[in-house]
């Protein structure tokens, strides 16, 4: 058999065939976004004459070590910010007939990751269930999220959104290309997670990206996670004093590898938890909080999908394996912190839930409510007061590894949700237990089904009865799982 070729507005692509799916790697959906297009909104590929190899995955943005990849023992990327801008395809077919089509944005804390990572092969969705998958890099760090425009004015608009502007740009080319590929440009998910969820809380009520997907799936991220220019141009002013740079010429022209060291200097001043480098609220391309648009109903009706994961932060304390145990008085002034004057009720709220918990037990169920759950439970509020359909579920199964210090951890399900537990190094998180793959083929199943039709296979979530679907060993429907929880974040900002 011939390799496929597909013809797409810039030009033809030729890919490969594997046991009946297709796959593309490496197709640029942007221009190179270097010199004058650094750090700035995306403008569209050039196109090409010859047929253009698409058989290997293109370089990864520009990015330090993760250090979640470094546990698993993956090597260093290979980054080219020139080159960093492109997407892969897998198809059943090719132009046959209308199928949905899925685009995953892969997470990383907004500073690291790219949609080739071996874990989001879409060659199961493909063929599981007859859909089209795409994932895609966006620039990340400096290169993505610095919001330069309060420093060197308005050429640099949209700099502090750039790459949620580059999924923008890949969802115009879905738009525009899919159905050559066997895609449905009508019938389009959106899904990620972490970081990957998060941009697509900001999709949810970015302007720009209305109509150009159906459906979103956010897996451990929501829409309250973006910061103000205020905020934003303290972060960018750190970089820059970092990297030495005064004037816009000199940003454009110093290497990438120096402003990738000053981003590495300005994210060790901080929490692992926090997030420097964010989209930025610049009243322009993102007008408002992506959660006021959305609550208002002004960026278009699409059903979600959302959820976490039950223990998420365990994943973060095991990467910070110096960091002690927390004592009662460090436990108290965490929960002040947060709840203010209610920090005693709440804190015998959560301990009476878990009567055997340590203290760090303690926090770590807090920060995951303040981090991931309750983020998303309020968005899918937001979703049923803009009368839009919302579906919650929540992963509880617990990783044996570690003496099973991780629980249900952050990240946990994507192996599952992918069907990928076979991939080199995964069993590393989760074992190698037998009833993993039951967990796996429930999960991906439903995320497919979600694609096809905008039903996962329960019902929609709603202030009533608030039901969740659990993926576990027994799955089954939760009703406002840990709600006497929840309740304590009314008030909580």
């Amino acid at each position: 058999m011939s390799d496929p070729i597909v013809v797409t507005t810039h030009g033809q692509v030729r890919g490969t065939t594997l046991e009946g799916t297709h796959s593309f790697r490496g197709i640029p959906f942007a221009a190179p976004p270097v010199g004058s297009l650094r750090s700035r909104p995306p403008v569209p590929a050039e196109p090409w004459s010859d047929v253009r190899d698409a058989t290997k995955a293109g370089p990864v943005a520009p990015q330090p070590e993760s250090p979640l990849e470094k546990l698993l023992g993956a090597p260093a990327p290979h980054w080219d910010e020139a080159s960093c801008l492109t997407l892969n395809v897998w198809t059943p077919g090719l132009g046959d007939k209308k199928r949905p089509v899925m685009v995953w944005i892969h997470g990383g804390a907004f500073v690291n990751g790219s949609g080739s990572s071996p874990i989001y092969d879409g060659t199961r969705f493909s063929e599981h269930g007859d859909v089209v998958v795409v994932t895609i890099n966006y620039r990340l760090g400096v290169f993505g999220f610095l919001h330069l425009e309060d420093i060197f004015g308005d050429e640099y608009a949209g700099s502090g959104l750039a790459g949620i502007l580059d999924q923008v740009a890949a969802l115009e080319w879905v738009r525009d290309n899919i159905a050559a590929f066997g895609g449905d440009p009508d019938c389009v998910t959106i899904f990620g997670e972490s970081a990957g969820a998060m941009s697509i809380g900001t999709l949810l009520g970015l302007p720009s990206a209305e109509g150009l997907y159906h459906r979103a799936i956010l897996q451990s991220g929501a829409a309250a996670f973006a910061h103000s220019r205020d905020a934003a141009t303290t972060v960018a002013r750190k970089v820059l004093a970092e990297a030495g740079i005064t004037t816009m010429e000199e940003f454009d022209a110093v290497p990438a590898e120096a402003l990738l060291d000053a981003q590495i200097a300005v994210v060790a001043q901080g929490d692992r938890t926090e997030l420097p480098f964010m989209p930025v609220v610049d009243g322009q391309y993102l007008p408002n909080m992506p959660q006021q648009s959305i609550a208002a109903g002004v960026t278009g009706d699409v059903t979600t999908l959302i959820g976490t994961t039950h223990d998420e932060m365990t994943l973060f304390l095991l990467m910070d394996l110096g960091a002690a145990d927390p004592d009662g008085e460090a436990v108290a002034m965490q929960m002040e912190n947060v709840f203010g004057e209610g920090s005693e009720e709440a804190l015998k709220r959560y301990q009476k839930n878990r009567p055997d918990a340590s203290y760090k037990d303690v926090l770590v169920a807090v920060s995951t409510d303040r981090v991931f759950r309750i983020p998303a439970i309020r968005l899918a509020e937001e979703q049923i007061g803009a009368g839009r359909d919302s579906f919650m579920y929540l992963f509880t199964w617990a990783s044996p590894v570690f003496d099973g210090l991780l629980k249900s951890c952050h990240a946990l399900e994507l192996p599952f949700m992918w069907d990928a537990l076979d991939q080199p190094g995964l069993s590393m998180l989760t074992g190698d237990g037998e009833e993993r793959q039951a967990i796996a083929d429930d999960m991906h199943a439903a995320w497919i089904a979600f694609a096809r039709t905008g039903n996962p296979g329960w019902d929609a979530y709603d202030l009533d009865r608030r039901a969740t679907r659990r993926f576990d060993v027994e799955p089954g429907i939760m009703e406002d799982p840990m709600g006497d929880e929840r309740e304590l974040w009314k008030t909580i900002a």
